[in-house]
């Protein structure tokens, strides 16, 4: 039997582009990874077979194909082995639709576990490979390490000078559907421009600073779907010692960055108390997670 985490995706920053000829959306993010997220646990079966349990399990144990299963088979296929006999425990710590990479970071973690387990003879570049087959976001989520995130965000280039940043992670339990958030922008485009220079001092509160000069372009057509949003982003910036606060993705989830780990607690401390309906962790983004070779 393996586990392995499943990080929460955040985009630090997020420019999207117009619709190009290809109907993708271009964009440019800067994307990092939390200590927190999803955990799976796989062993082999006589089937391929997925439980979801967790307090987010009921919104995905409805659906009989989900990411995790649709990787796991693309995997079986590509190794030429049919459909692996495996036994998949997912345990949904995460929101749903929020922003977070969720379904692309448990799919990215059952192929590294899929492949250890079952001694699979496919290196990293494969692995990749099958991920892409899930979403621009597959290659990304299986790396889960800090990097700049370009083209349909499939174009990856690691960033290993990104410091670990104190933050909090807030969702309000609104979904927020990534294809209404990009139609809604579809409506007043940014053009995207190139990816910005990179900060000169990678010193926590430099990055900070430089990061406040970015911005996340779906959050305002996110906030005129889901209002709850912009409230999140008020309650966030209201806590004590919170340097930055911004949507992450295309929503609903907000994050908090602070200068140090206790200003971070106790504005976690503080936003569940007085939000209990919330979904409120404080977390260190940039942490690398163990890769298993990739």
């Amino acid at each position: 039997m393996l586990q392995a985490l499943a990080p929460a995706k955040v985009n630090l920053f997020l420019h999207v582009g117009p619709l190009d000829a290809s109907a993708y959306h271009p964009l440019t993010s800067l994307v990092a990874f939390a200590d927190v997220g999803d955990r799976l646990t796989v062993e082999r079966g006589d089937g391929l077979s997925l439980e979801v349990i967790g307090p987010f399990g009921a919104g995905l144990a409805s659906e009989a194909d989900n990411l995790v299963l649709r990787a796991v088979r693309l995997l079986g296929e590509t190794v030429g082995m049919g459909e692996p006999g495996l036994r998949i425990v997912l345990d949904k710590q995460l929101p749903i639709a929020a922003g977070l990479g969720g379904g692309s970071s448990d799919a990215g973690a059952a192929l590294k576990l899929a492949r250890q387990i079952l001694d699979l003879d496919i290196d990293a570049a494969g692995l990749e490979a099958v991920a892409a087959l899930i979403g621009a976001d597959g290659p990304m989520c299986l790396r889960a390490r800090s990097a700049w995130a370009e083209g349909r965000g499939d174009r990856l280039t690691d960033v290993p000078d990104l410091p670990p940043l104190h933050a909090v992670l807030v969702n309000p339990g609104a979904p927020s559907p990534t294809g209404a958030v990009y139609r809604a922008y579809d409506g007043a485009p940014i053009p995207l421009a190139a990816r910005p220079a990179p900060p000169t001092d990678w010193s926590p509160a430099a990055v900070i600073d430089w990061l406040a000069l970015q911005r996340n372009d779906l959050q305002p057509p996110a906030i005129a779907l889901t209002p709850v949003i912009g409230q999140t982003l008020s309650a966030v910036a209201a806590c004590p010692g919170v340097v930055l606060s911004r949507m992450s993705g295309s929503g609903a989830t907000v994050f908090g960055l602070f200068e140090h780990a206790d200003d971070a607690a106790k504005a976690a401390s503080a936003l569940s108390s007085d939000h209990r309906d919330w979904w409120v962790r404080a977390t260190i983004l940039g942490s690398e997670m163990p890769t298993a070779g990739l």
